[in-house]
Order: C-alpha cells, then structure tokens, then sequence
C-alpha cells in the first residue's frame, strides 16, 4: 500500500515557476515508477512526466517541450515536478500516480493516487 500526498500548488502568473512535491508513504516506494498526471476542466486526466525507480529513465508529454522537469529522492520518498513556464493551458489538477514495474505514460499503469493539488496560471 502506498499513500501519496501532493503540495506545492497555487495560483501563478504565465511565464513563471511552480515546483510541485509528492511524498510518499510504505516501504515500497523506491521500487515503483512514478509519475504525474493532469486533469484541467472538462478534460480528461493526462500524462505529464514519469521517472522509473530509480531515477534513470523519465518520459514527458511530447507537448511540454521541455518546460517541466520530474525528478525523485528515494531516501525522502518523495517525488516532485517543476514546471517552468507557465502557461494558462497548464491549468490543471495535478496528479502524483505510483505504478507497479514498468515505466507507463498511461493512467493503467499507476495504482495508487494523490488527491491532486491545483494550478492555476493567469494570463
């Protein structure tokens, strides 16, 4: 069992920063892949980022172009996202997913889920 519980979030102008932070509890954590998911209004929830156990590997939705960065400390169990220019399009419930063994891009592969923490870029 893993419990997963998001921070970071707010309310922020286009163009800046936003670091969000996952931590994590059960001793299991270090071995799954993580990831993070949005949902903005009357969208479906979307992949954002995923890093494997181990930190080595990550993947990015293809329209992020480079903008936000996962990243994952095994020894805090904890996993967090920064998002860098922001845009009103990144407005979203943010979604912090633990899978199984593989690295997936897709909401199957995550079993466990945070309560989301909102971003909201203004214009």
């Amino acid at each position: 069992q893993v419990q997963l519980v998001e921070s970071g979030g707010g309310l922020v102008q286009a163009g800046g920063s936003v670091r969000l932070s996952c931590a994590a509890s059960g001793r299991t954590f270090s071995s799954r892949p993580m990831a993070w998911f949005r949902q903005a209004p009357e969208k479906e929830r979307e992949f954002v980022a995923a890093i494997s156990w181990s930190g080595g590997t990550t993947k990015y939705a293809d329209s992020l172009n480079g903008r936000f960065f996962i990243s994952r400390d095994n020894a805090k169990s904890t996993v967090a996202l920064q998002m860098n220019g922001l845009k009103p399009e990144d407005t979203a419930v943010y979604y912090c997913a633990a899978g199984s063994t593989v690295l997936a891009v897709t909401r199957g592969g995550y079993v466990y889920w945070g309560q989301g923490t909102q971003v909201t870029v203004s214009s």
